[in-house]
């Protein structure tokens, strides 16, 4: 279920200061730096081999107003890509020859788009949304270097299986739905034992298509590439 997206002006909602870098890390030699601080997609980046540092993009998606009849892996680039672009604006100079990555997921259900929630109320409702039935969740990526600006996306399809209200307002209080689309996890949840069935790859509902994307990143970092620039 991947879809590959050209965006010749991808949209641009406004932007949020980014805030200060978090520990240096190298590729080869070149520069990898992921516009999230989500431990999840950091995990997956280090699972794949992929030495990197991190930031905040200074982006909350929660305060974000999704507009009406845009495509959702549209949005999802569009997100990736504001948020590859303040990375690369804090970073300024220090941005020359490295290799920045913006990601950003959202779930889909019955055509409306869900992002992150802002509030306890928000996720309850949500996850009271997605019980009972199936979603789409999308990863959109923006890869920003030298080379040019990359965006991709991938989905997957997930179903939920039956959840009660005390469940789902246990799991609320416990404040594991802040800073994830649709107010959950997948790997999370699962170990939960929450029934939850997916198709597709674990990793975009996760957070970040590693395995569409590795390969790209690991042809911008060849340390033989770099040298016939």
């Amino acid at each position: 279920m991947s879809e590959p997206v050209s965006m010749s002006a991808p949209l641009t909602p406004p932007l949020s200061p980014p805030l200060t870098t978090s520990g240096p890390a190298a590729t080869g030699g070149v520069r990898l730096v992921l516009a999230s601080t989500s431990p999840r997609r950091r995990q997956l980046l280090a699972e794949a081999g992929l030495e990197h540092e991190a930031m905040s993009p200074g982006v909350n998606d929660a305060e974000l107003d999704v507009p009406r009849h845009v495509p959702a892996h549209q949005w999802a680039c569009a997100l990736a890509h504001l948020k590859a672009r303040s990375a690369l604006r804090v970073l300024g100079g220090h941005a020359r020859g490295a290799v920045i990555i913006g990601a950003d997921t959202v779930v889909v259900k019955d055509g409306r788009i869900l992002g992150q929630p802002a509030s306890e109320s928000e996720a309850g409702g949500i996850l009271r949304e997605l019980r009972d039935g199936c979603h789409v969740v999308i990863t959109g990526v923006a890869i920003l270097s030298e080379s040019g600006r990359t965006l991709m996306s991938d989905s997957a399809g997930v179903r939920v299986g039956p959840l009660s209200d005390g469940v789902i307002d246990r799991y609320v209080a416990s404040g594991g739905w802040k800073g994830k689309a649709g107010g959950y996890n997948l790997s999370e949840r699962l170990a939960e034992g929450w029934p939850i069935s997916f198709e597709g790859d674990a990793a975009t509902i996760m957070g970040f298509p590693v395995a569409r994307v590795a390969p790209r990143l690991r042809r911008l970092l060849a340390p033989d590439r770099r040298r016939r620039r």
